[in-house]
């Protein structure tokens, strides 16, 4: 999900990429409390506070995974 919405980002028509991070963590950290808040047992969580704390990392994670995806098709243009 947390991808989706970078992806949504990135999708308008200014030049915003450096939100794209900002987006995902923000993202992470909603669905983070969401999922702690309503009771479901998809987080190594036992508070909020590591509730949103695995949220924004997961949402940045996100971004990483796609960054780490980009440079292995850029080859080798060191």
């Amino acid at each position: 999900i947390c991808h989706l919405a970078g992806l949504a980002v990135k999708a308008t028509p200014w030049n915003n990429n450096n939100l794209i991070p900002i987006v995902c963590g923000v993202v992470g950290l909603i669905l983070g409390l969401v999922s702690y808040f309503a009771g479901l047992d998809v987080l190594p969580a036992t508070d909020p506070v590591t509730a949103a704390a695995v949220g924004v990392v997961s949402g940045l994670a996100a971004t990483g995974i796609n960054q780490v995806a980009k440079q292995l098709t850029k080859g080798g243009d060191t």
